[in-house]
């Protein structure tokens, strides 16, 4: 009856405060398997020798509770057979002063590693020294991830990174930093353990990588068409996020283009594209260990020759030759100049 009764607490306690599980990671948490016949401890955190009392989810716990599933040990909470209505925050206190609080979580069964390997996206913007990691999954109220070994082994050494931001479809964002050096021949991957709460239970899984695996460029920057007898070169540059040098970090380009007369596309790995097209956009990645090509930049349309030059001021939709300096301010003078012709004309 006692057992029944610190069931129907448990369950009480959880659907009125932890109906939404946690939605951080606690500083102080005991992960145990599910009916398992090794109990858990739950330690005071105090040295004092006197009474204390101990609380499940702010409600104290009395005598009769701590039969069977419950057992208190001097200033211990000694839990076992754990499973989900025993699940959540214990606090120790004395005289009214709470001394520690733990929670008691719940290791999660049957876990698919390659299918939690699967919620985990990360992409380095070049070979600097960090990186960004997406957890896509939005049922997880709580993410953390840990770079290296001792955060593999969950040591205390583990440096957890929380999620700087949350994603639209309620998932989450994150910054991670790494050590190795840009120039060096890459050797050791890079060890990635992400542990997630879901409703007080724990998934916990690592996934391992080159850096070079997730490299993928920010989108280039369209500089300038200019005309080469029958064909167009085009000037691009490296995004402001890819690593320097560029001369040692190197970056191949994709051109895709729309011919002027027929509408059809073509691609090209040269600089040299044919010069009757109307728009163009540019994609990038790097040579070497063909990393994952870049998003394509947006489309720009193509001015060539010497008329609508003007259109030139707005870079970021057309892509133009190299100009004569100061002749975009003459197409500003050119403007107010026909604006005042056309004011004069109306009061005729």
């Amino acid at each position: 009856m006692q057992t029944l009764s610190v069931w129907i607490f448990g369950l009480l306690s959880i659907s009125l405060t932890g109906a939404h599980g946690l939605n951080h990671f606690p500083k102080n948490f005991v992960v145990a398997k599910r009916n398992d016949a090794n109990s858990v401890t739950l330690t005071c955190g105090t040295k004092s020798s006197g009474d204390v009392v101990w609380k499940f989810e702010g409600d104290e716990l009395e005598d009769g509770d701590y039969e069977d599933n419950l057992l208190k040990n001097g200033t211990n909470l000694r839990v076992t057979e754990v499973d989900t209505p025993i699940l959540g925050e214990y606090s120790c206190w004395s005289g009214g002063e709470m001394l520690s609080s733990t929670y008691l979580l719940l290791e999660a069964e049957d876990e698919d590693e390659d299918e939690l390997d699967s919620f985990i996206n990360c992409r380095a913007k070049s070979y600097d020294c960090k990186f960004t990691c997406a957890w896509t999954r939005n049922e997880y109220t709580a993410v953390r991830l840990g770079l290296g070994h001792d955060c593999y082994e969950g040591g205390k050494l583990c440096h957890w990174v929380t999620s700087s931001q949350q994603l639209l479809n309620g998932g989450f964002q994150f910054e991670l930093s790494h050590s190795l050096s840009p120039y060096a021949e890459e050797s050791t991957m890079l060890e990635l353990t992400a542990e997630a709460i879901i409703d007080f239970s724990i998934h916990r899984t690592t996934k391992r990588f080159y850096l070079r695996d997730i490299v993928q460029p920010d989108s280039p920057q369209i500089v300038k068409c200019q005309e080469v007898d029958q064909d167009l070169n085009v000037t691009i540059d490296p995004p402001t996020s890819w690593s320097t040098p560029h001369s040692f970090f190197s970056l191949e380009h994709e051109i895709e283009y729309v011919l002027k007369d027929d509408g059809k596309t073509g691609r090209s790995s040269s600089a040299l594209i044919p010069k009757r097209i109307s728009k163009l956009r540019v994609r990038s990645r790097d040579p070497l260990v063909f990393s994952t090509w870049s998003q394509w930049t947006a489309w720009k349309n193509v001015i060539t020759g010497k008329t609508k030059l003007c259109k030139c001021k707005k870079r970021n939709k057309y892509c133009c030759p190299e100009l004569p300096s100061g002749y975009l301010k003459h197409c500003q003078k050119r403007k107010k100049k026909g604006k005042q012709v056309l004011n004069e004309v109306g009061h005729f």
